[in-house]
């Protein structure tokens, strides 16, 4: 395993001048050895654009590689001993399910006995240790597609195991079980793995640290929690959640915070805000229902009442802007068409300006 460094920009035109020339804009981070990480974007964010680089596929246009501190920016996959699983099953359809799994290692020249060894551990995680002597071409997608799971995590020695959107084509049933089963692959192996999805679930259940990506930019790194709790990034707040993060426009100056036209005062004893444009952020989950008047709130109309099972979203309005509560109670005292009065100044408050948190 390694660490891997990445210094670098990309752009697939030559002599980039704006920020929409770029396909990866400016940036540096680092993933550590033994770590699970996600890149989670909606497509044409860049992902994909970045795991090619730290997998040799692609060279940046600008900047460098390294990993453990040697520079590999021009080194091939074979030379930095990765392994990549793809989007699509890659197998061969005449070996058997032990033939593809053992492929990586026979190329290697490692001992059989040590293959076969390898070959049943990596099958019995996978839940494929009855179908070894099969021949791959009576598969399933979802069988094929394990086995190049499989063929990925095989290798020991790998720098890093990397993974483009692998569970796309798996049925959804079995996607839930493959991310437990991919979780636990890391921990019993503690191999490098670095993961790329647009499925915000995926990224959130799998890895320990996940890079939210948008426009070809890295805009935050971190833990589930961190990515929820405190988004560092309007973009972030409005991908992560269901429903996402409500935002609202606003100004500060010397008698408080002003949101669409009401003067909801300060968000804490103390707090320090920049006075000008901001924008309020926060998660449906930290919205509730008060009384007129409560100090933080804002009066707004409600749109729609949705039960869910579990809870009730709330879609309101105030001043053309829409805003989404989640209550765990299905009793609710207003109807549509009523106005209600929502807490939106709490501890769970962001403040963001020029789409960036104001800590």
């Amino acid at each position: 395993m390694a660490r891997i460094e990445l210094d670098l920009a990309h752009a697939y035109r030559p002599h980039p001048q704006t920020e929409a020339d770029y396909a990866l804009l400016p940036l540096k981070m680092a993933f550590e050895d033994g770590g699970a990480y996600a890149l989670l974007g909606p497509s044409g964010c860049g992902k994909t654009t970045m795991l090619n680089i730290m997998s040799g596929l692609l060279v940046p246009s600008q900047g460098r590689v390294r990993f453990d501190g040697k520079d590999v920016t021009a080194d091939t996959p074979q030379q930095r001993n990765i392994a990549q699983v793809f989007q699509f099953p890659v197998i061969y359809d005449t070996m058997t399910v032990a033939e593809n799994l053992g492929f990586p290692l026979r190329n290697r020249k490692v001992a059989p006995e040590q293959i076969k060894k390898r070959v049943g551990e990596i099958a019995e995680m996978l839940e494929m240790s009855g179908q070894l002597n099969q021949r791959a071409s009576g598969l399933s997608a979802d069988e094929k597609q394990k086995i190049s799971l499989g063929r990925g995590l095989v290798r020991p020695d790998v720098s890093a195991v990397l993974f483009d959107e692998p569970l796309t084509v798996i049925d959804p049933h079995l996607k839930w079980q493959l991310r437990r089963k991919l979780k636990q692959i890391h921990r019993e192996l503690k191999l490098t793995l670095i993961y790329v999805t647009h499925d915000q679930v995926e990224a959130l259940t799998f890895a320990q640290q996940v890079v939210v990506m948008t426009r070809g930019r890295a805009v935050q790194m971190g833990p589930a929690a961190d990515l929820f709790e405190r988004p560092s990034h309007t973009f972030v707040g409005h991908f992560i959640g269901s429903p996402g993060m409500n935002f609202l426009p606003g100004k500060v100056d010397g008698s408080g915070v002003h949101l669409c036209g009401v003067n909801v005062g300060l968000p804490l004893t103390g707090a320090q805000l920049p006075t000008g444009d901001i924008t309020l952020g926060i998660r449906p989950e930290y919205v509730a229902v008060v009384s007129p008047n409560t100090p933080g709130a804002l009066p707004m109309t409600v749109s729609q009442i949705r039960d869910v099972g579990t809870h009730l979203i709330i879609s309101a309005t105030i001043s053309g802007h829409a805003f989404k509560v989640r209550l765990q109670t299905t009793a609710v005292s207003f109807a549509v068409g009523e106005q209600v009065w929502l807490q939106v100044i709490g501890d769970k408050t962001c403040f963001y300006q020029n789409e960036e948190i104001v800590q």
